[in-house]
Protein backbone atom coordinates (compact mmCIF):
# COMPACT_ATOMS: atom_id res chain seq x y z
CA UNK A 1 0.00 0.00 0.00
CA UNK A 2 1.46 3.26 -1.24
CA UNK A 3 0.38 6.22 1.87
CA UNK A 4 1.10 9.88 1.75
CA UNK A 5 3.41 9.01 4.74
CA UNK A 6 5.56 6.95 2.70
CA UNK A 7 7.13 10.38 1.11
CA UNK A 8 9.70 12.73 1.81
CA UNK A 9 8.77 15.26 4.18
CA UNK A 10 10.74 18.81 5.43
CA UNK A 11 12.41 19.28 8.56
CA UNK A 12 14.39 22.17 8.46
CA UNK A 13 13.35 24.75 5.98
CA UNK A 14 15.44 27.04 4.72
CA UNK A 15 15.55 30.20 2.31
CA UNK A 16 16.56 29.30 -0.98
CA UNK A 17 20.27 29.32 -1.34
CA UNK A 18 20.46 30.40 -5.08
CA UNK A 19 23.75 28.73 -5.34
CA UNK A 20 22.01 25.39 -4.46
CA UNK A 21 18.87 26.18 -6.21
CA UNK A 22 20.95 26.32 -9.54
CA UNK A 23 23.21 23.46 -9.31
CA UNK A 24 19.63 21.60 -9.01
CA UNK A 25 18.24 23.18 -11.84
CA UNK A 26 21.56 22.60 -14.31
CA UNK A 27 22.63 18.99 -12.69
CA UNK A 28 19.43 17.33 -11.88
CA UNK A 29 16.64 18.94 -13.57
CA UNK A 30 18.55 19.83 -16.94
CA UNK A 31 21.82 17.14 -16.72
CA UNK A 32 23.93 20.04 -18.77
CA UNK A 33 26.32 18.84 -20.72
CA UNK A 34 29.38 20.44 -22.16
CA UNK A 35 29.10 22.41 -25.45
CA UNK A 36 25.18 22.87 -25.20
CA UNK A 37 23.37 26.08 -25.62
CA UNK A 38 21.07 26.89 -22.48
CA UNK A 39 18.48 29.45 -22.84
CA UNK A 40 17.46 30.73 -19.56
CA UNK A 41 14.20 32.96 -19.15
CA UNK A 42 13.62 35.43 -16.23
CA UNK A 43 13.42 39.14 -14.96
CA UNK A 44 15.41 41.00 -13.28
CA UNK A 45 14.19 40.20 -9.53
CA UNK A 46 15.96 37.12 -9.84
CA UNK A 47 19.48 38.08 -10.13
CA UNK A 48 20.93 35.93 -7.75
CA UNK A 49 19.47 32.85 -9.05
CA UNK A 50 20.76 34.08 -12.72
CA UNK A 51 24.26 34.80 -11.86
CA UNK A 52 24.34 31.43 -9.84
CA UNK A 53 23.12 29.87 -13.28
CA UNK A 54 25.60 31.27 -15.52
CA UNK A 55 27.95 30.07 -13.13
CA UNK A 56 26.66 26.40 -12.46
CA UNK A 57 26.29 26.65 -16.67
CA UNK A 58 29.61 27.53 -17.51
CA UNK A 59 31.04 25.12 -14.90
CA UNK A 60 29.09 22.48 -16.85
CA UNK A 61 31.32 23.58 -19.73
CA UNK A 62 28.33 24.97 -21.33
CA UNK A 63 26.75 28.13 -22.62
CA UNK A 64 24.68 30.60 -20.75
CA UNK A 65 22.29 32.86 -22.54
CA UNK A 66 20.12 34.78 -20.53
CA UNK A 67 17.47 36.64 -21.42
CA UNK A 68 16.17 38.68 -18.94
CA UNK A 69 12.78 40.94 -19.26
CA UNK A 70 12.14 44.07 -17.41
CA UNK A 71 9.52 44.74 -15.40
CA UNK A 72 6.68 45.99 -17.14
CA UNK A 73 7.73 44.57 -20.35
CA UNK A 74 5.12 42.51 -21.00
CA UNK A 75 2.44 44.44 -20.13
CA UNK A 76 3.69 47.46 -22.00
CA UNK A 77 4.20 44.92 -25.16
CA UNK A 78 -0.05 44.25 -24.89
CA UNK A 79 -0.23 48.06 -24.55
CA UNK A 80 1.67 49.02 -27.40
CA UNK A 81 1.84 45.93 -30.02
CA UNK A 82 -0.14 46.55 -33.48
CA UNK A 83 -2.54 43.59 -34.44
CA UNK A 84 0.05 42.24 -37.34
CA UNK A 85 2.58 42.41 -34.27
CA UNK A 86 0.12 40.50 -31.94
CA UNK A 87 0.03 37.87 -34.99
CA UNK A 88 3.14 36.98 -35.59
CA UNK A 89 6.73 37.04 -33.78
CA UNK A 90 10.27 37.72 -34.83
CA UNK A 91 12.38 35.45 -36.95
CA UNK A 92 15.03 35.67 -34.64
CA UNK A 93 13.29 34.41 -31.98
CA UNK A 94 12.55 31.18 -33.95
CA UNK A 95 15.90 30.50 -34.87
CA UNK A 96 16.76 30.95 -30.85
CA UNK A 97 14.53 28.60 -29.97
CA UNK A 98 15.58 25.85 -32.56
CA UNK A 99 19.44 26.37 -32.06
CA UNK A 100 19.00 26.31 -28.29
CA UNK A 101 19.86 23.07 -26.55
CA UNK A 102 17.78 23.29 -23.74
CA UNK A 103 15.32 25.62 -22.01
CA UNK A 104 14.87 26.93 -18.16
CA UNK A 105 11.87 29.75 -17.37
CA UNK A 106 12.06 30.98 -14.25
CA UNK A 107 9.06 32.93 -12.71
CA UNK A 108 10.15 35.92 -10.84
CA UNK A 109 6.70 38.44 -11.38
CA UNK A 110 7.57 42.35 -10.66
CA UNK A 111 3.37 42.26 -10.53
CA UNK A 112 1.47 38.99 -10.43
CA UNK A 113 -1.78 40.76 -12.02
CA UNK A 114 0.15 43.09 -14.81
CA UNK A 115 -1.96 41.84 -17.48
CA UNK A 116 -4.81 41.79 -15.61
CA UNK A 117 -6.43 45.06 -17.36
CA UNK A 118 -5.09 43.60 -20.95
CA UNK A 119 -8.19 42.54 -23.16
CA UNK A 120 -8.32 38.98 -23.41
CA UNK A 121 -8.86 38.88 -26.58
CA UNK A 122 -5.18 40.53 -27.36
CA UNK A 123 -3.76 37.56 -25.00
CA UNK A 124 -5.34 35.15 -27.39
CA UNK A 125 -3.99 36.08 -30.55
CA UNK A 126 -0.46 36.33 -29.59
CA UNK A 127 -1.17 32.97 -27.67
CA UNK A 128 -2.00 31.59 -30.87
CA UNK A 129 0.55 33.14 -33.03
CA UNK A 130 3.52 32.04 -30.42
CA UNK A 131 2.29 28.26 -30.66
CA UNK A 132 5.40 26.96 -33.19
CA UNK A 133 7.38 28.58 -30.32
CA UNK A 134 6.05 26.58 -28.49
CA UNK A 135 6.00 23.30 -30.27
CA UNK A 136 9.57 24.03 -30.67
CA UNK A 137 10.49 24.39 -26.77
CA UNK A 138 8.19 21.29 -25.99
CA UNK A 139 10.91 18.80 -28.37
CA UNK A 140 13.81 19.97 -26.32
CA UNK A 141 15.00 19.47 -22.52
CA UNK A 142 13.56 22.41 -20.92
CA UNK A 143 12.35 23.33 -17.28
CA UNK A 144 10.09 25.20 -15.29
CA UNK A 145 10.60 27.09 -11.74
CA UNK A 146 10.07 29.93 -9.46
CA UNK A 147 12.39 32.52 -7.78
CA UNK A 148 10.41 34.23 -4.54
CA UNK A 149 9.83 38.02 -5.10
CA UNK A 150 8.04 40.72 -2.94
CA UNK A 151 5.19 40.65 -5.29
CA UNK A 152 4.54 36.49 -5.15
CA UNK A 153 4.77 36.44 -2.00
CA UNK A 154 1.92 39.24 -1.33
CA UNK A 155 -0.36 37.05 -3.88
CA UNK A 156 0.38 34.00 -1.92
CA UNK A 157 -0.62 36.32 1.26
CA UNK A 158 2.92 35.23 3.13
CA UNK A 159 6.03 37.72 4.28
CA UNK A 160 8.44 37.19 2.22
CA UNK A 161 10.93 35.48 4.39
CA UNK A 162 7.94 33.01 5.20
CA UNK A 163 7.36 32.73 1.22
CA UNK A 164 11.22 32.15 0.46
CA UNK A 165 11.12 29.06 2.85
CA UNK A 166 7.58 28.28 1.64
CA UNK A 167 9.49 27.76 -2.00
CA UNK A 168 12.71 26.02 -0.52
CA UNK A 169 10.28 23.48 1.11
CA UNK A 170 8.79 22.85 -2.19
CA UNK A 171 11.94 22.23 -4.09
CA UNK A 172 13.23 20.14 -1.09
CA UNK A 173 16.16 22.24 -0.53
CA UNK A 174 15.68 21.96 3.01
CA UNK A 175 15.88 18.23 2.88
CA UNK A 176 18.76 16.81 5.41
CA UNK A 177 19.85 14.18 2.53
CA UNK A 178 19.83 16.69 0.25
CA UNK A 179 17.15 17.46 -2.37
CA UNK A 180 18.64 15.11 -5.37
CA UNK A 181 18.01 12.35 -3.02
CA UNK A 182 14.65 13.52 -1.71
CA UNK A 183 13.27 13.84 -5.59
CA UNK A 184 15.05 10.54 -6.36
CA UNK A 185 12.90 9.17 -3.12
CA UNK A 186 9.45 10.67 -5.00
CA UNK A 187 10.25 9.02 -8.01
CA UNK A 188 9.98 5.86 -6.51
CA UNK A 189 7.00 6.50 -4.70
CA UNK A 190 5.44 7.54 -8.12
CA UNK A 191 6.55 4.97 -10.44
CA UNK A 192 4.62 2.45 -7.35
CA UNK A 193 1.49 4.89 -8.25
CA UNK A 194 2.13 4.85 -12.12
CA UNK A 195 2.15 0.99 -11.76
CA UNK A 196 -1.45 0.72 -10.24
CA UNK A 197 -2.74 3.34 -13.07
CA UNK A 198 -1.03 1.80 -15.84
CA UNK A 199 -3.39 -0.96 -16.45
CA UNK A 200 -6.54 1.17 -15.77
CA UNK A 201 -9.32 2.08 -18.13
CA UNK A 202 -11.68 4.87 -16.49
CA UNK A 203 -10.80 7.54 -13.77
CA UNK A 204 -13.57 8.99 -11.98
CA UNK A 205 -12.93 12.43 -10.16
CA UNK A 206 -15.58 12.75 -7.12
CA UNK A 207 -16.00 15.64 -5.14
CA UNK A 208 -18.24 18.46 -4.27
CA UNK A 209 -19.87 20.08 -7.05
CA UNK A 210 -17.66 17.61 -9.26
CA UNK A 211 -18.61 13.98 -10.57
CA UNK A 212 -15.88 13.55 -13.69
CA UNK A 213 -14.90 10.18 -15.82
CA UNK A 214 -12.20 9.66 -18.32
CA UNK A 215 -11.22 7.05 -20.25
CA UNK A 216 -7.30 6.84 -20.09
CA UNK A 217 -6.80 2.97 -21.44
CA UNK A 218 -3.37 2.31 -23.07
CA UNK A 219 -2.29 5.89 -22.61
CA UNK A 220 1.13 6.57 -20.92
CA UNK A 221 1.69 7.70 -17.50
CA UNK A 222 4.31 10.31 -16.93
CA UNK A 223 6.52 10.06 -13.91
CA UNK A 224 6.77 14.17 -12.67
CA UNK A 225 9.89 13.88 -10.85
CA UNK A 226 11.41 17.32 -11.02
CA UNK A 227 13.18 17.05 -14.54
CA UNK A 228 10.58 19.32 -16.12
CA UNK A 229 9.26 21.05 -13.37
CA UNK A 230 10.64 22.52 -10.38
CA UNK A 231 9.25 21.75 -7.81
CA UNK A 232 7.37 18.96 -9.23
CA UNK A 233 5.57 16.23 -7.53
CA UNK A 234 2.65 14.41 -9.98
CA UNK A 235 1.90 11.66 -12.41
CA UNK A 236 -0.12 12.69 -15.71
CA UNK A 237 -1.12 11.41 -18.77
CA UNK A 238 -3.65 12.15 -21.79
CA UNK A 239 -7.05 11.11 -21.77
CA UNK A 240 -8.91 9.73 -24.42
CA UNK A 241 -9.99 13.28 -26.56
CA UNK A 242 -13.46 12.16 -26.93
CA UNK A 243 -14.01 10.74 -22.94
CA UNK A 244 -14.83 13.55 -20.60
CA UNK A 245 -18.03 13.23 -19.33
CA UNK A 246 -19.99 15.14 -16.73
CA UNK A 247 -18.94 18.07 -14.03
CA UNK A 248 -15.86 19.44 -12.63
CA UNK A 249 -15.48 22.64 -10.11
CA UNK A 250 -12.41 23.79 -9.53
CA UNK A 251 -11.64 24.81 -5.71
CA UNK A 252 -8.30 26.38 -5.86
CA UNK A 253 -7.97 29.54 -8.11
CA UNK A 254 -5.50 29.94 -11.08
CA UNK A 255 -3.78 32.84 -12.96
CA UNK A 256 -3.41 32.09 -16.14
CA UNK A 257 -1.03 35.18 -17.81
CA UNK A 258 -1.39 37.03 -14.67
CA UNK A 259 -5.32 36.99 -15.11
CA UNK A 260 -7.61 35.82 -11.64
CA UNK A 261 -9.69 33.31 -12.18
CA UNK A 262 -11.71 31.65 -9.38
CA UNK A 263 -14.48 29.46 -9.11
CA UNK A 264 -14.39 27.17 -12.52
CA UNK A 265 -17.00 24.80 -13.36
CA UNK A 266 -17.24 22.78 -16.66
CA UNK A 267 -19.26 19.90 -18.01
CA UNK A 268 -18.09 18.07 -20.60
CA UNK A 269 -20.38 15.90 -23.09
CA UNK A 270 -18.37 13.56 -25.36
CA UNK A 271 -14.99 15.13 -24.12
CA UNK A 272 -16.14 18.64 -25.41
CA UNK A 273 -16.87 21.45 -22.64
CA UNK A 274 -20.61 22.49 -23.04
CA UNK A 275 -21.10 24.66 -20.06
CA UNK A 276 -18.64 26.66 -18.52
CA UNK A 277 -18.72 29.10 -16.06
CA UNK A 278 -15.75 31.22 -13.34
CA UNK A 279 -17.12 33.46 -10.85
CA UNK A 280 -14.23 35.24 -10.93
CA UNK A 281 -12.81 36.04 -14.11
CA UNK A 282 -15.39 34.34 -16.30
CA UNK A 283 -14.33 37.00 -19.53
CA UNK A 284 -10.97 35.37 -19.76
CA UNK A 285 -12.30 32.25 -19.52
CA UNK A 286 -15.33 32.48 -22.52
CA UNK A 287 -12.28 34.03 -24.70
CA UNK A 288 -10.28 30.86 -24.28
CA UNK A 289 -12.50 28.14 -24.44
CA UNK A 290 -12.69 30.08 -28.09
CA UNK A 291 -9.18 30.25 -28.93
CA UNK A 292 -9.42 27.02 -30.83
CA UNK A 293 -11.01 23.41 -31.67
CA UNK A 294 -8.65 21.56 -28.98
CA UNK A 295 -9.03 24.19 -26.23
CA UNK A 296 -12.62 22.92 -25.25
CA UNK A 297 -11.48 19.62 -25.18
CA UNK A 298 -8.86 17.77 -21.96
CA UNK A 299 -5.36 17.38 -22.67
CA UNK A 300 -4.01 15.97 -19.43
CA UNK A 301 -5.00 14.92 -16.21
CA UNK A 302 -2.69 14.42 -13.26
CA UNK A 303 -2.48 13.42 -9.58
CA UNK A 304 -0.48 15.42 -7.29
CA UNK A 305 2.16 13.82 -4.84
CA UNK A 306 4.04 16.90 -3.22
CA UNK A 307 3.22 17.03 0.56
CA UNK A 308 5.87 19.78 0.90
CA UNK A 309 3.24 21.92 -0.89
CA UNK A 310 0.99 22.51 1.73
CA UNK A 311 -1.40 25.13 0.24
CA UNK A 312 -2.23 26.76 -2.94
CA UNK A 313 -0.18 30.06 -3.66
CA UNK A 314 -1.72 31.28 -6.88
CA UNK A 315 0.96 29.69 -8.92
CA UNK A 316 -0.35 27.06 -10.94
CA UNK A 317 3.45 25.63 -11.00
CA UNK A 318 3.25 24.92 -7.07
CA UNK A 319 -0.48 24.49 -6.79
CA UNK A 320 -0.92 21.69 -9.41
CA UNK A 321 1.47 19.29 -7.75
CA UNK A 322 -0.03 20.03 -4.20
CA UNK A 323 -0.30 16.18 -2.51
CA UNK A 324 -4.02 15.41 -2.66
CA UNK A 325 -5.45 17.28 -5.25
CA UNK A 326 -5.73 16.63 -9.53
CA UNK A 327 -5.56 18.79 -11.67
CA UNK A 328 -7.20 18.70 -15.33
CA UNK A 329 -5.73 20.51 -18.29
CA UNK A 330 -7.74 22.08 -20.97
CA UNK A 331 -6.01 22.44 -24.79
CA UNK A 332 -2.75 20.73 -25.73
CA UNK A 333 -1.97 17.11 -25.02
CA UNK A 334 1.88 15.94 -24.17
CA UNK A 335 2.82 13.59 -26.92
CA UNK A 336 4.93 11.65 -24.57
CA UNK A 337 1.48 10.34 -23.20
CA UNK A 338 0.27 9.11 -26.28
CA UNK A 339 -2.45 12.02 -26.12
CA UNK A 340 -3.80 13.65 -29.50
CA UNK A 341 -5.38 16.54 -28.61
CA UNK A 342 -3.80 20.24 -30.47
CA UNK A 343 -4.44 23.61 -29.01
CA UNK A 344 -2.30 26.82 -28.69
CA UNK A 345 -3.74 26.29 -24.68
CA UNK A 346 -2.31 24.53 -22.00
CA UNK A 347 -4.43 25.25 -18.96
CA UNK A 348 -4.20 23.53 -15.36
CA UNK A 349 -6.89 23.86 -13.70
CA UNK A 350 -6.80 22.11 -9.98
CA UNK A 351 -9.17 20.32 -7.59
CA UNK A 352 -8.81 19.77 -4.22
CA UNK A 353 -9.58 16.32 -2.66
CA UNK A 354 -8.44 17.27 0.45
CA UNK A 355 -11.77 17.75 2.46
CA UNK A 356 -14.43 15.30 0.69
CA UNK A 357 -12.82 13.93 -2.80
CA UNK A 358 -12.16 10.92 -4.09
CA UNK A 359 -10.21 9.87 -7.07
CA UNK A 360 -10.57 6.13 -8.39
CA UNK A 361 -9.26 3.89 -11.42
CA UNK A 362 -11.55 1.21 -12.61
CA UNK A 363 -13.86 1.22 -9.56
CA UNK A 364 -10.52 1.37 -7.14
CA UNK A 365 -9.98 3.96 -4.82
CA UNK A 366 -6.46 5.92 -5.47
CA UNK A 367 -6.87 8.45 -3.21
CA UNK A 368 -9.75 9.73 -1.07
CA UNK A 369 -9.71 12.69 0.93
CA UNK A 370 -6.16 13.85 0.04
CA UNK A 371 -4.52 10.24 1.08
CA UNK A 372 -3.22 7.94 -1.23
CA UNK A 373 -4.83 4.32 -0.66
Amino acid sequence: MIDDADLPHGVLPAVPDPAAMADLLTGYCLEVEHGQQVLVRSTTLAAPLLLELQRAILAHSAWPLLRVELPGQTAGYYAHAQDWQLDDFPDLALSEVKRASTQLGIQAPDDVHALTGVDPARLARAQIARRPLREHTMKKRWCSTLWPTPAGAAHAGMPLDEFERFVAGALFLDRPAGAVAAWTELGRFQAQLIERLKGARTLRIEAPGTDLTLEVRKRTWVNSDGRRNMPSGEVFTGPHETSAQGTIRFTIPSSPSGVDVQGVELEFCDGVVVRAQADVGDDYLQHVLQTDEGARRVGEVGIGTNFGITRPIGAILFDEKIGGTVHVALGRSYPETGGKNESAVHWDMICDLRAGGRLSADGVVIQEDGRFS
